[in-house]
């Protein structure tokens, strides 16, 4: 076998500076550029290589201090995106000047330097220019060495037409008009020293906010025209959560200046490139007055996120891609930490429990992976954007932060960055900070949640005169090739005893553990719900706690009690018949999130059961719905919290939708009409609601009104809520007009992908969508960003039927997905499970 081509870059030449100068032609959608790179050479070299992909080089030369200049020339390596630049003699140790004149294509596909497209106010059509490198893309740009740990400085000039604005990571230092030319050139001062996969320059037609200030950096955000007046919302959590990460880091924002950019098209939600973030409009821009909270809360997350960023990621870098959780898992953490303390009445870390059952649902399964994985290719790279970077690393680090108190800490995340300002950083590099600042032994605890995959499941039972504790590992299929691992599992406990309430914490660092608490009543493993870990009572214990659920348990325990209990059902530990018990016991159940995992389960098993076994469902379901909804109401109450608001529309919607209540079908009529008049007219926390309850039950005429109000649409958020309702309509012709509309360009690429995964997990219409997705497969790849391809294909999971399932298989065998082969192997052990529940639940809710 020949010897696979590396991927990285050799170190014979290191990058310091880059001068890029740049001149997109959006008519042509090509831009020329030219880049002096100031370069050290480490030892003596004929050939420098660097990374280029796309990019035609035209022009080679390298400079020496003296003025010698040596001519040369480029042999590009598209299958390793790398480009070789051969010199006709050696080129010495030193500094140097690296020239390159080169030309490149403005593509659709959402990556590297694209073009947007929009229609203003009078419906003409309009081009914009941005980037998004991260990860591997800044080399589809320029030249450059593309990789996190090369940093160096950038300064950025654009050439553009007059009327245009240009951004990029820096401020303006000069604008100069060029005679003639309708032209002008744009000159960005000097970046910090950083990574390449965070420079960024838009260009286009914008309006800004008016700016506020952080310490001396103005703050604006950025909308094409006509939006401007969506901003206020997005700059106001944008100054507050930068203020915020200021103080709690102990370090002032490195940046120069702040831009927050909405861009039209945008695969991912936003970037964090310094100084000149980029956000897809949903998370950015909002009406306040006409928002739910859920989508305040949305873009109050992703702007708290990305701001996050601009210390663990900007001015702190992972080494290599496989560290990514370095980035990615601090600002999830970070974001949380921010909003709740902007907006505590959201209680954002209960609600953060969802996102963690979101990480626990892939992590339970054989296919997951460690939180730190090896990467080499980048499409591995592009891989690592998932629940288990995410998710799973902000709740173990959350577990960390609880476990040794926030103030500490605090302070070993603050020498961690002091530590490694302007440079990179590897895993080990944090839990040395941390050791340091708490004298605790950190490394051996996290490395067991970092390095190996999945999570414990803990089992408690009364054990003598206390509590037997063990672990073991969870996994949703069971069989005898499950590795057995253990974990340091810091255990939250508390229990009520016949001499009070006991709290202890305790380090489970064995596959069993005695705690000794005398004549326990009840116990409750994982108080505070912290812990990345599931629990799995004894039948006397659990028995204990059904009884007094709202009395003993937190909102959030009672959520990890019900996950839990959901999730071992899935897994077979626990039957149907006793998870349903259980959800029946939720009656009187007042908090958003337990509700948002019984809802999440019932949808489940909507997909997965018959339709005799709906019908049984659906009964209980009305039975349980029905009088939390009569205790809410339909309409808002004098005083009633922002999350009791929320709750009132997800019980209308899954009373109206999975309930099949005829009532409330009909009663969502008029509300949805008024709404349609008057959007002021109807509480804006019941309108998703609405507008699903009629997607639901609606015909032709809605289905075209829905088409119409999506393309018209006042604001990002109400585009995407009708557009994406399409998916839940049940007329065959109309499940075909959407299917069509995935492909016939009228639904931005950014969406369309997200459309075909919903119409995929829509009962009526999965086995047509899938058939529709595999005769247009080949289309899809084409027109969609690659990032994208993998989240559609998460829609498999509803084609719950053995049939489907060995076809899904057999398909994804002859057609892997290359930038997904990890999440495509997730996805379709989801669906394995879902069979095997099928089965297993058969003979299970017969009228």
């Amino acid at each position: 076998m020949p010897e696979q081509k590396p991927y990285r870059l050799p170190l014979t030449v290191t990058p310091e500076r880059y001068e890029i100068r740049l001149m997109p032609d959006m008519a042509s959608a090509t831009f020329d550029g030219e880049v002096r790179v100031a370069i050290q050479v480490n030892e003596p070299v004929g050939e420098i290589c660097l990374n280029a992909a796309e990019l035609a080089i035209r022009d080679v030369s390298i400079k020496a201090k003296s003025g010698k200049t040596i001519r040369g020339d480029a042999t590009l390596d598209p299958e390793n995106e790398q480009a070789a630049l051969h010199f006709t003699e050696t080129v010495g140790p030193g500094p140097w000047e690296l020239q390159i004149k080169f030309s490149g294509i403005l593509n659709d596909k959402l990556h590297g330097f694209y073009r947007s497209s929009y229609k203003n106010a009078n419906g003409e059509e309009k081009t914009l220019a941005t980037t998004q490198f991260e990860s591997t893309d800044a080399r589809r740009a320029f030249p450059c060495w593309d990789e996190p740990a090369l940093k160096a400085v950038f300064q950025i000039t654009l050439v553009v037409d007059e009327g245009l604005t240009a951004i990029s990571n820096a401020r303006v230092i000069r604008e100069t008009p060029l005679a003639g030319a309708g032209k002008k050139e744009v000159v960005f001062a000097d970046s910090m020293k950083m990574s390449t996969y965070l420079v960024a320059f838009i260009v286009g037609e914008f309006e800004a906010s008016d700016p506020v200030m952080v310490g001396k950096a103005p703050l604006r955000v950025w909308a094409v025209p006509g939006k401007k007046q969506l901003a206020n919302f997005g700059r106001e959590i944008g100054r507050v959560s930068l203020e915020y990460f200021s103080r709690y880091y102990g370090i002032p924002y490195p940046g120069d200046k702040l831009d927050l950019i909405a861009i039209p098209d945008f695969a991912s939600g936003a970037m964090e490139n310094l100084g000149a973030i980029t956000f897809r409009e949903t998370a950015l821009l909002v009406d306040e007055h006409k928002a739910t909270r859920a989508e305040l809360e949305r873009v109050a997350d992703v702007v708290s996120h990305e701001n996050a960023h601009m210390w663990f990621g900007d001015l702190v870098t992972m080494r290599w891609w496989n560290g990514l959780w370095l980035n990615e898992a601090f600002a999830t953490f970070m974001e949380m930490l921010a909003v709740d303390a902007w907006k505590p009445e959201w209680r954002r870390w209960d609600s953060f429990t969802v996102s963690r059952a979101a990480a626990m649902q892939v992590d339970g399964l054989k296919s997951t992976r460690p939180i730190e994985f090896p990467v080499e290719k980048p499409e591995e790279a592009a891989g690592m954007f998932d629940v288990l970077t995410y998710e799973k690393g902000a709740s173990v680090l959350r577990m960390l932060e609880q476990y040794l108190g926030a103030d500490a800490f605090r302070d070993g995340i603050r020498l961690y960055l002091r530590r490694h300002a302007y440079a990179n950083a590897e895993t080990t590099d944090l839990w040395d900070a941390l050791e340091e600042s708490t004298r605790q032994p950190v490394r051996a605890l996290m490395d067991t949640w970092i390095f190996q995959p999945g999570y414990p499941l803990i089992s408690v039972e009364k054990k003598g005169t206390g509590l037997l504790l063990s672990q073991s590992i969870f996994r949703y299929l069971q069989d005898e090739d499950t590795t057995q691992r253990k974990w340091h599992v810091p255990v939250f406990l508390r229990a009520g005893t016949k001499n009070g309430i006991v709290n202890m914490t305790i380090l489970l660092t064995e596959r069993q553990q005695r705690v000794e608490v005398a004549d326990v009543d009840w116990a409750v493993v994982n108080a505070g719900g912290h812990g990345y870990y599931r629990v799995r009572y004894s039948a006397e214990l659990v028995n204990s706690l059904w009884r007094q659920l709202q009395e003993t348990l937190s909102p959030v325990e009672r959520f990890n009690l019900v996950n839990d209990t959901w999730a071992t059902t899935l897994a077979g530990l626990t039957s149907l018949t006793d998870y349903l018990e259980l959800i029946d016991l939720l009656r009187d159940e007042k908090d958003l999130s337990v509700w948002t995992t019984v809802i999440g389960s019932c949808h489940h098993l909507n997909r997965i059961l018959d339709e005799a076994q709906c019908a049984v469902l659906r009964q209980r379901l009305r039975a349980l719905l029905s009088p939390a909804l009569e205790r809410l109401t339909w309409a808002p109450r004098a005083g009633e919290t922002e999350l009791e608001g929320q709750l009132r529309g997800d019980l209308i919607g899954a009373l109206g939708t999975l309930g099949e209540n005829q009532a409330c079908q009909e009663r969502a009529r008029a509300p949805f009409v008024d709404y349609e008049k008057d959007s002021s007219a109807v509480d804006r926390n019941v309108v998703p609601a609405l507008v699903a309850i009629v997607a639901h039950t609606g015909a032709g005429a809605d289905y075209g009104n829905f088409v119409k109000r999506f393309k018209t649409a006042a604001t990002p958020q109400e585009e995407t809520r009708y557009l994406f309702a399409l998916a839940n309509f049940r007329q065959e012709d109309l499940i075909d007009q959407t299917l069509q509309l995935t492909i016939n360009a009228e639904v931005r690429t950014q969406n369309a992908p997200y459309l075909m995964r919903n119409v995929l997990l829509n009962k009526v219409a999965r086995e047509k969508a899938w058939v529709f997705m595999k005769a247009h497969w080949d289309t899809m790849l084409r027109q969609y960003p690659d990032n994208s391809i993998p989240r559609m294909c998460e829609g498999i999971i509803g084609l719950s039927t053995a049939d489907l399932a060995a076809d899904v298989e057999e398909f994804f065998g002859k057609h892997p997905v290359k930038q997904g082969t990890k999440q495509i192997n997730q996805h379709l052990e989801r669906l394995r499970i879902t069979v095997a529940c099928k089965a297993r639940w058969r003979d299970l809710l017969r009228a």
